[in-house]
């Protein structure tokens, strides 16, 4: 936990993110004999805790994150930071780098994800504490003053002081007086905060929640930068607070240890992480930090027609979208609309806080939200389990209506935009909060015609039935699909896929270059596979790609069609020991297959 200094009452946490920039690479590596250095030293036990204070020349905060380690954070001359690097008590030794907040640019979002319907049911998210890591809060917003319970400043220029980027000290001009050295000297953390959990008191906007306790945990300075260990102290904090959701506008593009030990703190204490994915967009595997550890809620962006933002951060580590594309919230001293994966983050926050509300643990609120995300037809790398739906989760999770609450259904296979031959197996993914899966009734139609039954399988998980694609004309045909629960709730959801029946499909397909680099890091196994393929009847269909070791550790499926096609796909894993099989295989439409594997070393 970390040691303060400052004499802000440790009941205090913080609210916002910084202003419009866009996330930078973190400075990690520290340069021997560069001169003195703010840095973090990471120590395995007392002897090397009490070694890192005597060497500082001054120490800005402390950590305690209990078997993982400790680490002290201040200014250390370079003869301290050489001898530290080789003391066998010390883990590591960084650079205190900078995180930044993620770019905005411009809010229909609360009811996209369904929260004006909880509004409507009284579900307010009462009781549940949202700390919003960022910027600050405006603390006598008229939107926001009912649910803020106070703050805590981790920055070096706290709101009000010299340097601290708002008012008179350059980077913003908002009109905030800074009451508290918590407050938002910027608009981020403010804009965010009202995301999340605006009060619903007629004027102005309303939140996805609107009456769990905000609490400012100020980790970034009115330009919106922050150090890496306010970052850290500030998630510390929060778990330490007991907090339920730590909302985290905010990122860079690499990790460090002293984050990651923080974050794997956090929620080893409880606290529901959610962050946004980046502004890097568009991209194919460029999620930032904290975003992509494996214990945070990785948030990508969407626009109001359910398009993935174009500015949005995408990769395999996004779990879920949300709206960021002109959202409409508070700042100090009034409202604007910014545009960014920070602005789709708070959606995700707030529906965590209401669901957390219902009694779930962070665990099974992070469940929850994935089983109940609704699939908006964008690829897995861009949406993860869907688009948040805060109306379903708080019914998933038994709340809401006290049990009349509708279920769900998706389409698992084909997706929207396929293209389809022969006969078809049709997944469908249905679930409802008080009824077991096969309880439901769930049917699927192709153009409005005669609904057919689709039979649960306990197996795959799915409820699965098969289709022949050749009775209808070639071309686009709508695939509906409904689950009816047994107090006869009933939900739908439609894609569009396109029928291609013309030819024989008598050739297998080939596999023309299937090259994989090895982009391995300390932590997770990476490997880019660059691949060609071709088919003579040119009617080829899905390219789809394993990693495998004692069982398949990631998969990636890409559609394709025509007489050629080509990509470059990242496949991942948590780094292990040992060597991992990457096999591509190309199908056509008439279900012809060619496979190829390669064994590498991470």
């Amino acid at each position: 936990m970390v040691r303060d200094t400052n004499g802000v009452s440790r009941r205090k946490l913080l609210k916002g993110v910084g202003a419009g920039l866009a996330a930078t690479t973190m400075a990690g590596e520290v340069v021997a004999g560069e001169g003195a250095q703010d840095v973090i030293v990471g120590v395995s036990d007392d002897h090397g805790l009490q070694t890192a204070r005597e060497r500082a020349s001054s120490v800005r905060h402390e950590f305690d994150f209990d078997d993982i380690g400790q680490a002290v954070a201040g200014r250390f001359p370079a003869e301290a930071i050489d001898a530290l690097q080789n003391n066998p008590h010390v883990r590591y030794v960084e650079r205190d780098g900078e995180y930044h907040a993620l770019a905005q640019t411009l809010p229909w979002g609360v009811d996209r994800v369904d929260a004006d319907v909880l509004h409507g049911n009284g579900d307010t998210a009462s009781g549940a504490d949202i700390a919003i890591l960022d910027t600050g809060i405006d603390s006598d917003h008229p939107d926001l003053a009912d649910n803020i319970q106070g703050g805590k400043c981790f920055t070096d220029n706290c709101c009000g002081e010299a340097g601290g980027g708002g008012g008179p000290f350059g980077c913003d001009t908002n009109t905030n007086d800074c009451p508290n050295a918590w407050d938002d000297d910027n608009d981020h953390g403010t804009h965010c905060a009202g995301i999340a959990d605006a009060v619903d008191n007629t004027e102005g906007v309303v939140g996805v929640s609107t009456q769990a306790n905000l609490w400012a945990g100020k980790v970034l300075d009115g330009c919106g930068s922050g150090s890496l260990s306010a970052i850290a102290a500030g998630i510390e904090w929060a778990a330490d607070q007991g907090f339920d959701v730590a909302s985290m506008s905010l990122g860079a593009s690499s990790g460090d240890q002293t984050l990651q030990d923080a974050v794997q703190y956090a929620a080893n204490q409880g606290l529901l992480m959610v962050a946004a994915a980046g502004n890097d967009g568009p991209c194919s595997d460029c999620v930032g930090y904290p975003a992509a550890y494996p214990e945070v809620i990785a948030v990508s962006s969407t626009a109001s027609d359910d398009s993935l933002s174009d500015f949005s951060s995408t990769g395999p580590e996004v779990e879920l979208a949300a709206p960021g594309t002109d959202i409409y919230s508070t700042v100090p001293s009034g409202y604007a609309t910014f545009s960014g994966t920070s602005m789709a983050c708070p959606h995700v926050s707030g529906a965590a806080a209401q669901v957390m509300a219902t009694g779930a643990t962070a665990s099974e609120a992070r469940t929850i939200l994935q089983d109940s995300a609704e699939d908006i037809g964008l690829a897995g790398n861009e949406q993860g389990y869907g688009l948040v739906d805060a109306e379903n989760a708080v019914a998933a999770a038994g709340g809401g209506d006290g049990g009349d609450a509708a279920p769900s259904v998706s389409w698992a296979n084909p997706a929207g935009g396929d293209t389809v031959s022969d006969t078809v197996s049709i997944q469908l993914s249905a679930s409802d909060a008080e009824d077991s899966d096969d309880s439901l009734i769930v049917e699927w139609s192709v153009d409005g015609g005669p609904a057919q039954t689709a039979s649960y399988d306990s197996t795959s998980g799915y409820y699965e039935a098969s289709w022949d694609s050749t009775g209808v004309a070639d071309g686009d045909h709508t695939l509906s699909a409904t689950a009816t629960d047994a107090a006869g709730n009933t939900s739908s959801s439609s894609i569009t896929v396109t029928t291609d029946n013309s030819s024989s499909g008598s050739t297998a397909p080939a596999i023309d270059e299937f090259a994989v680099t090895n982009n391995s890091n300390g932590g997770w196994a990476r490997f880019d596979v660059d691949w060609a393929v071709s088919d003579a009847d040119g009617d080829l269909a899905s390219v789809d790609l394993v990693l495998d070791q004692n069982g398949t550790a990631d998969s990636a499926s890409d559609s394709v069609s025509g007489s050629s096609a080509s990509g470059s796909t990242r496949l991942q894993d948590k780094k292990g020991s040992g060597s991992y099989d990457v096999t591509l295989t190309v199908i056509d439409a008439a279900g012809n297959t060619t496979s190829q594997t390669k064994t590498v070393t991470a």
